[in-house]
Order: C-alpha cells, then structure tokens, then sequence
C-alpha cells in the first residue's frame, strides 16, 4: 500500500515539474523583422 502511496506522490510532483517547468521557461523575444518591416513602410510613407 506504502509503495502505491509513494509512486502516486512522486507522480504528481513530476507533473508538477514539468508543468512549472514549461510555464516559467521564458518567453522569446519577438524577432526583429516584424519592426524593420513597419519602420520601412513608415519610411516609404515619408517619402511619398
């Protein structure tokens, strides 16, 4: 009964891990080619 008790604990704080793990990872800087792009239509827009 102990051991069923024991894996069950140890289980759960394994899926807790992984879900801290994944949530709290960072998140990734948008790239910069979505900016470069606006700023060249503002760019254009000036010219015009």
């Amino acid at each position: 009964m102990w051991i069923l008790m024991i894996e069950a604990l140890v289980a759960f704080f394994l899926l807790v891990f992984i879900v801290w793990w994944t949530m709290y990872s960072g998140k990734k800087p948008a790239p910069p080619a979505r900016k470069q792009v606006s700023d060249e239509k503002d760019a254009a827009e000036k010219l015009k």
